[in-house]
């Protein structure tokens, strides 16, 4: 492609060559006309000349016999010729180096019987001009005096002309491409700058920059140019900015997005979609929605904003895979300026926990209620049996105080075991972490339990490595993990059963196992053994005298030491908790929430 530049000298260029050819032509006519005309009119004028000279010299005879005059008239650059009416020549001037005119009869009997003066060219090989007039006597005509001459000086002079015309105009053309060339280069070196910071600007180029001369008269559009591309780079910048805040907010957003556009094709998806609904994006963007969607709860509330173009919000219980949540899935319409359709878009917000603290909230007052109406009840109903008369029964009496008392104990453990639970789901709930043995621990624990055992004929063994396995941690705490979970260990394991306490030393922690041969649990009631109040055998746990939060309890403790506990069981086999507590508490702070 041609330049600008190029294009804008070719055009200056061919217009002056084509001005300065038409002023040589011009000049040419003007010039070769000038000399023809001077060249007839000098003739001419010597023709008149010569013509009054013979007159007034007394005719022809008196010419033709005065030397001296035809001595003058022979230094004349053209020739002369006398002829008499009867068509002779009776004088001719011409000598070496002149044209001698060529008179036919055709010629002489046209100037004899013109009677007048007359003017004729002949071309025959030279171009020749012949002019006559007649010489009179005394008003009579007695013979002619013609004139001749070549053209050829005129052509000379005219070729002498187009030469000087020619080697003018071609030095003025030079001159003047040489000094164009140089201003078309000033005058579009800017316009050309201009023009390819455009081009890059159009492709996306906003940190293109033209060269701005404040000195010249383009200065303007170069400056123009760089103001608008520096306000572009601005504005993609913003947009590239606000266009990144949205895609990582999207992304990153904790609920599930979908983005479907006017025609019903899904365009977006966001990370927790993709985790949540576990989808592959080749297989989902870019497809109609009723073909990729699974669920017809959704595909439903989609079809409801296309028909009603209004915001809508349901709660959905969508199964996925082996579990099924719960989502609030709000969907609005996207409507652009001039009400101009865009498309749909849908957030799922996993609600599944919350549905399951609120379960866990309705079965904890549930529960609560329950385990405190069963003591009161027997309280309230042992005390009205005495009141009513069966105090004065000594032995009834203290039967019935026993009872009271044994419910007031479990009344005041499982009050006591929900205000330590709650403490623990408290900020100020603080531990006070020391350096200890676990294995210490566990031999006092084993001291406090060993009885309860060998009361139901229960193996109970201790296995402790031979060097100390130091951790730090909250001694009273940790204690009351392991007299829980060995406690429960006692209490369901049948008699004449097996418990083992094992402690391992593992990289960066201390592992305890506690084993049993117990009753089991089943594989679906493990993920729920650590909630409040849920029991593995409710009637067995209710005659032990159990609470049911003691899992939740240990669960607590272990987790503000940044600790971890497991559980593997088989029915009709036995239970192992594993609890991993570091060796070093992180960041040896005294407390944790």
């Amino acid at each position: 492609m041609i330049r600008f530049r190029s294009k804008l000298f070719i055009t200056f260029i061919s217009l002056i060559i084509i001005v300065m050819l038409c002023l040589g032509i011009l000049l040419g006519q003007f010039f070769k006309t000038y000399y023809f005309n001077s060249f007839n009119n000098r003739i001419q004028h010597e023709l008149s000349i010569i013509v009054n000279y013979i007159e007034d010299i007394g005719g022809i005879s008196a010419f033709l016999n005065d030397r001296k005059a035809k001595n003058i008239f022979s230094t004349f650059e053209s020739s002369l010729t006398i002829i008499s009416m009867e068509k002779e020549v009776l004088y001719n001037s011409y000598t070496i180096g002149k044209t001698s005119p060529t008179l036919n009869n055709d010629t002489l009997r046209k100037i004899v019987s013109s009677r007048k003066e007359g003017y004729e060219v002949i071309k025959d090989g030279d171009e020749l001009h012949f002019y006559w007039m007649p010489i009179k006597n005394n008003d009579e005509i007695i013979g002619y005096a013609v004139i001749s001459n070549e053209i050829e000086e005129i052509k000379t002079a005219n070729q002498q002309m187009w030469w000087i015309l020619f080697i003018s105009l071609g030095t003025s053309l030079m001159i003047i491409i040489m000094v164009g060339s140089r201003i078309a280069a000033r005058y579009t070196r800017p316009i050309e700058a201009a023009t390819n910071a455009a081009i890059e600007l159009a492709k996306g180029n906003f940190r293109v920059r033209t060269y701005e001369e404040h000195s010249d008269d383009t200065s303007m559009l170069s400056a123009s140019i760089n103001i608008l591309a520096r306000n572009l780079q601005e504005m993609e910048i913003a947009r590239e900015m606000q266009q990144d805040r949205l895609a990582t907010l999207i992304e990153n957003i904790g609920s599930g997005v979908l983005l479907i556009d006017s025609k019903g094709y899904i365009t977006l998806i966001n990370k927790a979609y993709k985790q949540l609904f576990k989808v592959n994006p080749s297989d989902f963007l870019f497809r109609l929605y009723y073909e990729v969607i699974e669920h017809k709860e959704v595909i439903n509330l989609i079809e409801e904003i296309f028909m009603t173009e209004k915001s809508v919000k349901k709660q959905m219980l969508l199964p996925l895979r082996l579990e099924r949540k719960h989502f609030e899935v709000y969907g609005a319409p996207i409507i652009g300026t001039n009400d101009e359709w865009k498309g749909i878009v849908l957030v799922f917000h996993d609600i599944t926990e919350l549905k399951k603290l609120e379960q866990m909230r309705k079965d904890f007052v549930a529960n609560v209620s329950h385990e405190l109406k069963t003591p009161i009840t027997s309280i309230k109903g042992f005390s009205e049996t005495l009141l009513d008369g069966a105090m004065k029964d000594e032995n009834t009496l203290e039967y019935f105080l026993t009872i009271i008392l044994k419910e007031s104990d479990r009344l005041q453990t499982l009050i006591q075991d929900l205000l330590d639970l709650s403490k623990m789901e408290q900020q100020e709930f603080s531990l006070n972490i020391n350096r200890l043995n676990i294995s210490n621990l566990l031999q006092e624990t084993y001291a406090i339990l060993e009885k309860k055992a060998k009361d139901k004929d229960i193996s109970f063994q201790l296995e402790t490595p031979k060097a100390p396995a130091l951790v730090e941690a909250d001694s009273y705490r940790l204690k009351q993990v392991f007299i829980n979970l060995i406690n429960n260990a006692i209490t369901y394991t049948p008699n004449g059963g097996e418990i083992k306490v094992i402690v391992r030393d593992e990289a960066g922690f201390v592992c305890v196992e506690v084993k049993d041969t117990g009753i089991g649990i089943e594989r679906d009631e493990l993920p729920r053994i650590f909630e409040r109040f849920y029991r593995v055998d409710k009637a067995r746990s209710r005659n032990s005298g159990g609470t049911g939060l003691g899992l939740a309890i240990v669960k607590h403790i272990v987790e503000a030491h940044k600790g971890k506990i497991s559980v593997e069981s088989t029915p009709g086999k036995g239970t192992s908790f594993f609890v991993k507590i570091r060796k070093k508490f992180p960041g040896k702070d005294k407390s944790t929430n």
